[in-house]
């Protein structure tokens, strides 16, 4: 019986992927190359800032560390965020339904704290969250478990009991059950069987939900 359900943020409760997606594609543009949406969805997305960067890096050959890489993908993520980013379609209801059951629910996110606390506050969703963990508060970024396995033992829930909601291939591979929402691409087939469910929309995550009760 599902007593905690864990979000993803980016892609999944927030509509931010197409964000970090024009941010590197940008860096690499200012050095004559080129980032397709379908490499970022494979290789980027549900991935912590500095695995990114580094990755970023490597296989455009940049000149430059990964700290100054962070700082400049900062600034253009500020500029791109000035209009504002949306939640996902369904995702404040999803919540208000959690509540209201009596749900356990976290935050397990790559990014930082600063930046997810200021996004769910500007949509006054921060409240429906008994915890938070962030990509800082772990050594292995996924697909690794661990940032899940922190948010389990936050909700003081074991790993069984929790439903993990994601959009990627990397937090799929959470040993977890999880719910796939997905964003920019479907998961692989290899990556789908390992998902609980795969759903087009987080209203669907309460179909799911009720029929497990």
């Amino acid at each position: 019986m599902t007593k905690a359900v864990i979000f993803d943020l980016d892609g999944l409760l927030i509509d931010s992927e197409v964000i970090s997606l024009k941010m590197y594609q940008r860096i690499v543009q200012d050095y004559g190359q080129t980032l397709s949406m379908a490499t970022y969805a494979q290789e980027y997305s549900g991935k912590s800032a500095v695995t990114n960067m580094q990755h970023l890096i490597e296989r455009f050959d940049l000149p430059f560390n990964v700290d100054t890489g962070l700082k400049r993908a900062l600034t253009l993520e500020k500029t791109f965020m000035q209009d504002g980013v949306e939640l996902k379609p369904g995702a404040r209801v999803l919540l208000q339904f959690l509540h209201r059951n009596h749900y356990s629910v976290a935050l397990a996110s790559s990014s930082i704290k600063s930046r997810a606390l200021d996004i769910l506050t500007s949509h006054d969703v921060a409240q429906y969250f008994d915890q938070f963990t962030f990509g800082p508060d772990v050594d292995r970024g996924k697909p690794y478990p661990d940032i899940f396995l922190m948010a389990c033992a936050k909700l003081q829930q074991q790993p069984a009991d929790c439903l993990v909601l994601e959009d990627s291939e990397a937090g799929i591979q959470a040993k977890i059950p999880v719910i796939c929402v997905p964003d920019m691409k479907r998961p692989n087939q290899p990556y789908a069987d390992q998902a609980t469910a795969i759903v087009p929309s987080l209203t669907d995550v309460i179909t799911y939900l009720k029929s497990v009760r």
